[in-house]
């Protein structure tokens, strides 16, 4: 398939939800999104089908191995640094009556009485080191009329006046029980925004994307229950996020947790996912690596278990990291149901949909290939209860699986 593609790069002015900065320097410059006009050519024919039949809803030639070994993927410290306390004023209004979303820069401790029904907030490098202790208390908002409505928890970065980004590091919230979602972005809330669109048409996007978005967030001792949506989502860029030690509930109309493009080395260890899913698996990870996904037990894995994958071209955005050098160690996933589909899959897509052309002709990313690029993974020590080893399936290059058992 040939398709003559005109790049056009719209740069919203509405930005309330779209927003980052990490490295170095606290900011990072926005001119980096400015259009550049660059290499155009026909897109590539689409790769074969996985063979392995698709899910219901969602998601080759020689591959050349990469030889770079894996990063140091271990979860944050839970030493997050200190914040100042936050004010009688603060935790007055946290704790008062209302949907009225707080932002938050401080450290606060709950208690298990405790019951917020609003959205709490950590933006920009000010709420950098933050901690927030629920102290077993509850966060919900599973009566809000929208998903936005309904997210309990968001972490982001922040667009300031001069047009430059400006992310939070080392937040860490604990021991809360939340109804409703988390949220953690930089660039955008998810990979197919008009800003994460126009910084897809420069070769070093991912390393944009990255400095513009949240790292070291860390959920430890937390329970999600999900009033019908994805729970855990880490959006595109973020680095260091974790999941640990927690418990995930609830019902999805997608997924359980959600990696998102271009985010990388995060961790999600140790968690209970008795989550139920309408069609699809339980954890996807879309164009992140250098992922540690262990120890996790998952009770109803018959829609699917850890789906590995490039959403190639979705939204007219252009992928560029490869789901690569990701860790899925000695997790159990559990099936009850004749319906099968697999526990570990690498490659689940490789081009298997038809908005994987619907991304500008450039010659990086899934511009220049729709294949998934599942490679250099390790699927070792992991346990499948009620179905076989073949519910392992490896679509990539370099791939080590080895050490899985079934019962």
């Amino acid at each position: 398939m040939i398709l003559d593609k005109t790049k056009a790069v719209i740069m919203s002015t509405g930005l309330a939800l779209l927003v980052g900065c990490q490295g170095a320097a606290p900011y990072i410059d926005s001119s980096f999104l400015q259009p550049d006009l660059g290499y155009q050519r026909p897109h590539p024919q689409r790769p074969p089908d996985p063979s392995v039949p698709s899910p219901d809803d969602e998601n080759t030639g020689p591959l050349t191995p990469v030889e770079e070994p894996p990063t140091d993927t271990s979860p944050p410290s839970e030493d997050a640094g200190q914040s100042t306390p936050c004010g009688q004023a603060t935790i007055s209004k946290i704790r008062a009556p209302g949907s009225e979303p707080v932002s938050l820069r401080c450290n606060i401790q709950l208690s298990s009485r405790d019951v917020v029904t609003r959205q709490l907030i950590f933006e920009g490098s000010s709420a950098s080191n933050a901690v927030l202790d629920c102290g077993g208390g509850l966060i919900d908002v599973s009566s809000g009329s929208s998903r936005m409505q309904k997210t309990g928890i968001v972490v982001r970065s922040t667009r300031i006046a001069s047009g430059q980004w400006d992310a939070p590091r080392n937040v860490t919230i604990r021991n809360c029980r939340i109804r409703g979602f988390v949220r953690i972005y930089g660039l955008g809330e998810n990979a197919n925004g008009e800003v994460m669109k126009a910084s897809s048409l420069k070769p070093d996007h991912t390393t944009y994307a990255q400095a513009a978005a949240p790292a070291n967030v860390r959920f430890e001792k937390v329970r999600i229950e999900a009033p019908g949506g994805i729970p855990f989502y880490v959006g595109p860029g973020v680095t260091g996020a974790a999941l640990i030690s927690s418990q995930i509930s609830g019902r999805s109309t997608a997924v359980a947790v959600y990696l998102d493009a271009e985010s990388a080395r995060n961790t999600i260890s140790g968690n209970v996912f008795s989550i139920k899913t309408d069609k699809r698996e339980l954890i996807a990870i879309d164009g992140s690596a250098r992922n540690t996904i262990s120890r996790n037990t998952f009770e109803n894995s018959d829609n699917g278990g850890i789906f590995v994958y490039r959403n190639c071209g979705e939204g007219g955005v252009i992928r560029h990291q490869k789901p690569e050098f990701n860790q899925i160690t000695q997790n159990t996933f559990r099936y009850s149901s004749g319906r099968k589909q697999p526990a570990v899959w690498l490659g689940s897509r490789n081009g298997g949909k038809d908005y994987c052309f619907t991304d500008p002709a450039y010659p990086f990313g899934s511009s220049a290939s729709n294949a998934d690029f599942a490679d250099n993974n390790n699927v070792e020590g992991n346990r499948i209860v009620g179905g076989g080893r073949d519910l392992i399936v490896s679509r990539g290059g370099n791939n080590v699986v080895r050490d899985n058992t079934s019962q």
